[in-house]
């Protein structure tokens, strides 16, 4: 990909709220068709510092706190290629670009890059992604996190699962969407995605996102 992420994520916002119809569309209660949301068992603990992740196949919140400071976190570009999918926007400079699916009911929202102008929590990267929800929804984190569940992006290579994120779910009549974000405190980095569909499942499409699609960490 090579996308360095450089911008803040106040740049991406207004483009990512008018997109979305806001006002009265987050969901109460997520639906049961939403993408999967396991439960991830933590890495067992230790009491000596690690240089990275606990475990190659997962990037949980707590593993996140262990990453080097200065480890590159970026999305794969796995829709490029694909042939369901388009280019509708290309990078905008802001650390945003969007796919659509060919049949024009699906599009998929991406950024990544800083996340100074969040008010993140240092060390916790779950509440801190709760709160670039809050930023694109204009919000506070406290108002997200009782609506938001924890579900997974793909670490390394798509269709994996392991990187935990935070997400919550929309809708304005037959136009829904699933808004997913991760923050990584230690990195000051964060990235997002959001599947934004009419006529069509949000959650089947995300599922398909991040089967072709990950999050790639370079030390």
């Amino acid at each position: 990909m090579n996308r360095t992420p450089v911008r803040r994520l106040a740049a991406a916002v207004l483009a990512a709220a008018a997109a979305l119809s806001l006002s009265g569309c987050l969901y109460a209660q997520i639906p049961e068709s939403a993408p999967k949301a396991p439960s991830p068992t933590a890495a067992p603990q230790t009491d000596s510092p690690a240089d990275g992740p606990t475990s190659g196949a997962t990037l949980t919140f707590a593993e996140g706190t262990e990453l080097s400071a200065d480890a590159y976190i970026e999305w794969g570009d796995g829709l490029l290629t694909h042939d369901r999918w388009k280019t509708v926007a290309p990078d905008d400079g802001n650390g945003g670009w969007t796919y659509g699916t060919v049949d024009g009911t699906c599009t998929a929202q991406f950024w990544q890059g800083l996340i100074a102008d969040v008010p993140t929590v240092s060390g916790d990267d779950s509440v801190s992604s709760d709160a670039i929800l809050g930023v694109l929804l204009q919000s506070t984190t406290t108002d997200i996190t009782p609506h938001a569940k924890t579900g997974e992006f793909s670490y390394l290579s798509g269709g994996t699962g392991g990187v935990e994120n935070r997400w919550v779910a929309g809708g304005d009549g037959d136009r829904s969407w699933i808004m997913a974000a991760r923050a990584f405190t230690k990195t000051g980095v964060g990235l997002y995605v959001i599947v934004d569909c009419t006529g069509a499942d949000p959650a089947a499409i995300m599922d398909e996102v991040n089967e072709a699609n990950a999050i790639v960490v370079t030390p």
